[in-house]
Parts: structure tokens; sequence; C-alpha cells
């Protein structure tokens, strides 16, 4: 129940406390049709969403302004922390919170610590992950649901699995070829490599 109350806190702080019930169940139908797709196990999913919400929850209650100002992606137990804070302290509590998670193996740290970007650098990150999640879906090649982008300040944090290193260097090669990226970070496991060890 703490938590139920929690997550409606953060939706509200978020500004999506008025989604309706039917926009909440598509949510979470499209969330269903993704685990099935995707090449985590449901059990690994479902672990990697409740790690997310938990970390979220303690950035929450450390800080409204740091957790509003990061982006936590849990994939396959690796936390990745990506966003812009003002200080350091901020940032090592961000990381320390993170590794207090059951169920967290790494923990990425990608927060960057300077006084926070406009409105024009936000969009800026929100067109490119956009541009590049449409480029990998629309890509027969390319398994885009094993893909999640974060944008912070021109640089692209890509965390998943590709099936192959072909595909990798594809989806590498989509980020780079996008306007206005400064750079690219890759997080992404060639799924045969994880077979052979």
């Amino acid at each position: 129940m703490k938590r139920h109350i929690l997550i409606v806190t953060v939706l509200a702080v978020m500004g999506l406390a008025a989604c309706t019930p039917a926009s909440v169940a598509m949510r979470t139908a499209v969330t269903a049709g993704k685990v099935v797709a995707q090449d985590r196990s449901t059990a690994t999913t479902l672990n990697d969403n409740a790690i997310e919400l938990e970390v979220n929850e303690s950035l929450f209650r450390y800080d409204i302004e740091t957790f509003r100002k990061l982006s936590v992606t849990a994939y396959e137990g690796r936390v990745l922390l990506t966003g812009v804070v003002k200080t350091a302290e901020n940032r090592a509590q961000a990381v320390r919170l993170s590794w207090k998670v059951a169920g967290v193996r790494d923990v990425i740290n990608e927060i960057e610590v300077r006084a926070s970007g406009d409105l024009i650098d936000a969009a800026q990150d929100i067109w490119i992950s956009t541009r590049l999640r449409s480029k990998l879906l629309f890509d027969g090649g390319v398994s885009s649901v094993n893909y999640v982008v974060n944008t912070t300040n021109a640089r692209v944090y890509v965390i998943g699995v590709a099936q192959s290193q072909a595909e990798r260097d594809r989806v590498i090669a989509y980020a780079r070829d996008i306007p206005y990226v400064r750079r690219v970070v890759s997080y992404i496991r060639v799924k045969k490599e994880q077979s052979k060890k």
C-alpha cells in the first residue's frame, strides 16, 4: 500500500496524475507485450522494473530535485543513471542509493554535475532519443524492444541486448548519424557473448 501511494505521488510530481484508468491499462498491456518480445526473461524484466521503482523511490525520498533530474534504467540488474545534478554530493548519493537496492549487480554512473541546461537542451535531448527509437523500431534487422535509449546533453546512452555484433554496430551507427549528437555511449551486450561464458 505504501508503494502504491508513492507511485501516485511520483506521477503527480511528474505531471502525469491526470492519466485515466484506460490509459494506465493500455500502458500495462503494451508493457506486457514488450516483456514477451524481449530477450530478457519475464522474471528478469519484472526484477528490473522493481529495481527501477525502488531506486526512484529512494531518490524521491532523498531529494525531489535530484529525482526529477535523473533517469534510472535497470537492465539485467545493471542500473544506468543518467541526467544532470547540481552537486557532486547529489551524484554520489544517487549511486549509493542505487547500490542499496536488492538485485542490483552493477551501477553505471553517467550523471553529470553542472548547472542545469535550458529547455532547448531538454527538447533537443528528447528529439534525439525519439529519432533513435524510431530508427530502431522501423529497422526489421534490429530487435528494438531489447534497447533502452536515454539522452543527456546530446550524449546518447544505449543499454540492452543485441542479437549479434552486426546488430550492435548498426544501433550505434544510427545513434552517431543523428544530428546534434555529441557522443554515443554503448552498454549493449551481444547475446552470443553471454552464451560463451
